[in-house]
């Protein structure tokens, strides 16, 4: 659609005209420069992150009422972004690299270490990234940093796991949009539900059976960067494992539509790399039966032959999406991958255990979960208040 491309092309520029109309008035946010989770490998880390101005989002609250939420969802997604910034990224090394933000304020930087240092938490390495010069007429703070989190999966991990966030670990109840609305705009990250048991069964599928915590995780959602800050903080509290968040922009500019949907695109593109990365890393997949993952996951079995040992699908409970969960899991019989259509936690912690996954003794640490989940659930029912403690404690 050209008309529909020249709109948002003059909506972006009347946008950025604005901003920096702002800034020179001394109306503008101070800035805001932020670091995303990404991963690595010991010759080669990403680094992401972007500059903004700070809109004032605090940490969540449990007396934040839906009003608060609201409000806080406007400011995500009423970003004001900084393009043409000049960045300096230090790894431990003692090197220096230097990064110019886009036009939608985002930083990426591949780089090469000359060494590194001890992993926090067995993956995790530190990279520095510090603000050099802010275009005009926006002015530079005398210090802004941030630390950047580069996963690097160590040589005895087991496999990799890849997991969706929206109906997988977070209630969000994608196939019903005025459900999806409320939770996603009223609520925060300690009153948004994870589903029962999910932060055990993934601690568990993070353990494996060596006795370390190394097994690393990657979350792959069509969700947009402006959600990032919500989804970790709910990762967090919730103690679900950390791992890269493989967010998608959502830029204004319309993309040229495929033969596959943006979002089966997007994932499947971050699935792609993530294989190819590590070349030797087996992965288990994680996903739900609401949208396109039963078809996304098939294709990676298809073009990664012998790399899935097992493909997890939570119901949704539609009949028809389950129907075809189960036409794809037949069809990869022949591929000798498991996909299995779970109705919760607990059953596809029987299955990894059986698999050699996970330990066998692990399956009643994920029941205990579920019925303590369970139990808080009862007073944070999803079309209610709610009373915005984190479920798992």
């Amino acid at each position: 659609m050209p008309l529909l491309d020249k709109l948002s092309s003059w909506a972006e520029r009347a946008d950025d005209a604005l901003t920096r109309a702002r800034a020179r008035l001394g109306l503008l946010h101070p800035l805001q420069l932020l670091s995303y989770r990404s991963y690595g490998t010991p010759s080669r880390l990403y680094v992401k992150g972007r500059l903004l101005t700070d809109k004032g989002i605090g940490e969540p609250d449990p007396t934040d009422s839906r009003w608060h939420n609201l409000l806080n969802m406007y400011r995500r997604f009423d970003s004001n972004e900084i393009s043409g910034a000049q960045l300096q990224v230090r790894p431990a090394d003692g090197s220096e690299h230097s990064v110019v933000t886009d036009e939608e304020g985002y930083f990426t930087l591949n780089l090469e270490p000359k060494q590194l240092p001890e992993p926090v938490d067995f993956l995790w390495y530190p990279v520095d990234v510090l603000l050099r010069q802010a275009p005009a007429p926006f002015p530079t703070p005398e210090k802004l940093d941030t630390r950047a989190m580069v996963l690097i999966p160590p040589a005895d991990a087991e496999y990799g796991i890849i997991s969706d966030l929206d109906d997988t670990v977070i209630q969000t109840s994608a196939t019903d949009l005025l459900r999806m609305a409320r939770t996603v705009l009223l609520r925060n990250a300690r009153s948004r539900l994870p589903f029962k048991g999910v932060a055990e069964f993934y601690r568990q599928l993070q353990l494996g059976r060596n006795g370390k915590r190394n097994n690393p995780f990657f979350y792959v959602s069509s969700s947009p960067w402006n959600l990032y800050d919500l989804l970790e903080d709910f990762l967090n509290l919730n103690d679900v494992p950390p791992g890269p968040l493989l967010l998608r922009d959502m830029a204004l500019k319309r993309k040229q539509n495929t033969d596959a949907s943006e979002h089966h695109g997007h994932k499947l593109k971050e699935i792609d790399n993530l294989l190819l990365t590590y070349p030797t890393l087996p992965f288990v997949l994680i996903g739900d039966s609401g949208q396109e993952d039963a078809n996304i996951y098939r294709e990676v079995v298809r073009r990664h032959p012998g790399r899935i040992l097992a493909i997890y699908i939570r119901d949704v409970n539609r009949p028809d999406r389950a129907a075809l969960v189960e036409q794809v899991s037949e069809d990869l019989r022949s591929d000798k991958v498991e996909m299995l259509l779970v109705q919760d936690t607990v059953q596809a912690a029987h299955h990894a255990a059986a698999t050699g996954l996970i330990f066998q003794e692990a399956i009643p640490a994920v029941e205990q979960e579920k019925q303590k989940d369970e139990a808080a659930a009862d007073d944070t029912e999803l079309d209610g208040e709610g009373t915005g403690e984190p479920v798992m404690k």
